[in-house]
């Protein structure tokens, strides 16, 4: 994962542009949904309004789309936005995307059923108050009782360059004023660059 990720390492001291992450096709870029995703969609977990933050090229929304549901992206890679719109288009899909701020959701005016996060939470840039920041524009556009399906990388991923590993304690911690903590789980981030994936850890999270 070092070598697939070499632009994500915790120590390289700056913020990467968006659009820099999508100069080439990124690891995480599968063509697909992650299994783990798929799953939930498949029983029907993932349900309603969907919003899809830091959704890439748009796999997970355009997986939505195909099951009927009313879906939405949001990510600041311009590039990523553009290309998840011609997926679209090129599949006879009905799917939103936007170039929007995670940290301005609430500027969306809008409520959703369901939101899902694959590979935003862990970015190794988010301090612990913009994480805390974060959690509070979920709470903004998340119906009541509405469900929160996280896929990030976990602290049972060796070594410690990549994406930053996220401890359960963490998860519980930054989840608390206003969630129900429904499941952690061991999981697998795929990415194009080693078959067996990384580690990661799927939650599951209802706003109260």
């Amino acid at each position: 994962m070092a070598e697939a990720l070499p632009y994500l390492h915790a120590g390289a001291g700056r913020r990467w542009e968006p659009d820099e992450l999508y100069a080439s096709p990124p690891p995480w870029d599968l063509g697909r949904p992650q299994a783990a995703f798929l799953a939930l969609a498949e029983r029907g977990a993932i349900c309603g309004r969907v919003l899809d933050v830091g959704c890439g090229t748009g796999e997970h929304v355009l997986m939505c789309a195909e099951r009927g549901l009313d879906a939405t992206g949001i990510d600041l890679a311009a590039t990523a936005v553009q290309t998840a719109r011609t997926k679209a288009r090129e599949r006879g899909l009905s799917a939103r995307f936007l170039r929007q701020d995670v940290f301005q959701l609430a500027e969306l005016g809008e409520s959703f059923d369901t939101v899902l996060d694959c590979g935003l939470y862990h970015l190794p840039h988010f301090t612990s108050t913009e994480r805390a920041r974060y959690v509070d524009n979920l709470r903004a556009v998340l119906t009541a009782g509405g469900r929160y399906f996280m896929l990030c990388v976990s602290d049972r991923e060796p070594g410690a360059l990549g994406p930053r590993r996220v401890t359960r304690d963490e998860i519980v911690t930054t989840f608390t004023d206003g969630w129900l903590i429904d499941s952690i789980k061991p999981a697998t981030l795929e990415i194009t660059t080693d078959p067996a994936g990384i580690r990661g850890w799927l939650v599951a999270a209802t706003r109260t």
